[in-house]
């Protein structure tokens, strides 16, 4: 597949867990090209690349966000003339035929901007990753109220979209970032990720522009494994960034009034509910 890249971008993590990372796409997509931009503190990571002509490293000696390390790649992608990228977390991995199963899924539906296959805990539990486009009152509830269970579930019943039972093609319009099989001739239409989100909700907004005008689908006859390690509800660092970047994204979409929030949702649940 020489039209496609894929870009992990790093901040001390996981070796181990990276080298898995790095192993599936090479051995999934063995004539592609793999970017690694490394937003840690130092280059430690590069003690642990193989040496592969596919791989350029980019060490950034600051951190400078989620998606502006991936656009560091896209841009070069695309300057390329690419036909595809993936962007990567480094906590997945996948069997060898994951990337020629989506490649080919795209291939044949050139409405698709943007697909996502489906994703497992290490465990072999599903991760509920398809979701609606989120109001101000679902993140908070889903953030702060963890406590009251029963609310919290019934919200992420809804919002995640359990009713679709994950087996079936299904068009989303929200995908997550961990694992963005992404056309470029729709990102040269609606752009790449927004700088202004250092983390968190990058994923969202991106895969909303690509919703306006292309396909967003679920695509489940492929999975992959994913850690997921929800480091917001754990280091209070990196609750700080969640909350910064949600108020940017509702900043720049509308926080209680954002009437195509309530079409695209509306719309993408009478499309599921008639189909299943």
């Amino acid at each position: 597949m020489h039209d496609l890249s894929a870009s992990i971008v790093i901040y001390k993590s996981n070796p181990d867990m990276l080298k898995q990372t790095i192993s599936s796409f090479l051995q999934s997509a063995p004539h592609s090209l793999l970017f690694l931009i490394d937003n840690s503190p130092t280059d430690s990571a590069r003690n642990i690349i193989p040496e592969d002509t596919r791989i350029t490293y980019i060490f950034n000696n600051q951190n400078i966000g989620f998606g502006s390390g991936h656009n560091i790649a896209l841009r070069e992608a695309l300057r390329l003339s690419g036909k595809y990228h993936l962007v990567l977390n480094p906590d997945v991995y996948f069997d060898k035929e994951v990337i020629q199963s989506l490649h080919s899924f795209m291939n044949s539906n050139s409405e698709i901007g943007l697909t996502m296959p489906k994703v497992l805990y290490p465990d072999g539990r599903l991760q509920p990753l398809c979701r609606l486009l989120p109001s101000p009152y679902t993140l908070i509830l889903r953030r702060f109220f963890q406590f009251h269970k029963k609310l919290v579930e019934k919200q992420n019943r809804a919002h995640e979209l359990h009713f679709s039972g994950y087996n079936k093609i299904m068009d989303v319009p929200f995908l997550s970032g961990c694992f963005m099989f992404l056309r470029l001739d729709a990102l040269r239409k609606v752009g790449l990720f927004d700088e202004r989100i250092f983390l968190y909700t990058e994923d969202m907004d991106l895969s909303r522009r690509i919703h306006q005008q292309f396909r967003t689908v679920f695509y489940p006859h492929t999975t992959i494994h994913h850690y997921h390690q929800r480091g917001s509800y754990n280091n209070p660092r990196l609750l700080l960034h969640n909350i910064r970047s949600v108020i940017k994204y509702f900043n720049k979409w509308g926080w209680f009034t954002d009437k195509e929030r309530e079409q695209i949702n509306q719309r993408t649940l009478l499309k599921l509910q008639n189909e299943f």
